[in-house]
């Protein structure tokens, strides 16, 4: 695995960013933001290979949700933003841990030419309270 250091975006890259909440409900439903490799309270930024950056996420997003009330068998939806689809595989081994089944949610993964900080993969979900 390769691992780069942590890094935590100054404050001007805060101040040019996007803003957003990590999650919103409405009517039973939570809809996230997109999440990567960063820690939602510190904004600790790691970036590694594919499989430490998807467990990182999905880690993330489960935290997320929990703090809006839901947990990851409640996800509904799920789209994955990849940068590169020939590690496809990879990713799909550390989703599979964190969706083990047998109702796994609905899923739609999109290859994109570039994340925001060089991230591998972004993840948003929709789940139920």
């Amino acid at each position: 695995m390769v691992r780069m250091p942590s890094h935590r975006p100054t404050h001007s890259q805060l101040e040019h960013g996007p803003i957003f909440s990590w999650y919103r409900d409405h009517n039973g439903l939570i809809f996230t933001s997109g999440h990567a490799s960063v820690e939602v309270d510190s904004l600790n930024i790691t970036l590694g290979d594919l499989a430490s950056e998807t467990t990182a996420t999905l880690n993330n997003l489960k935290r997320t949700l929990e703090r809006a009330g839901s947990q990851m068998d409640n996800v509904l939806k799920v789209t994955a933003y990849i940068t590169d689809m020939n590690q496809f595989a990879v990713f799909n081994a550390a989703y599979a841990k964190f969706f083990p089944g047998p109702r796994v949610p609905a899923r739609t993964c999109v290859e994109v030419s570039r994340l925001p900080f060089n991230f591998k993969i972004e993840i948003e979900a929709v789940a139920h309270i």
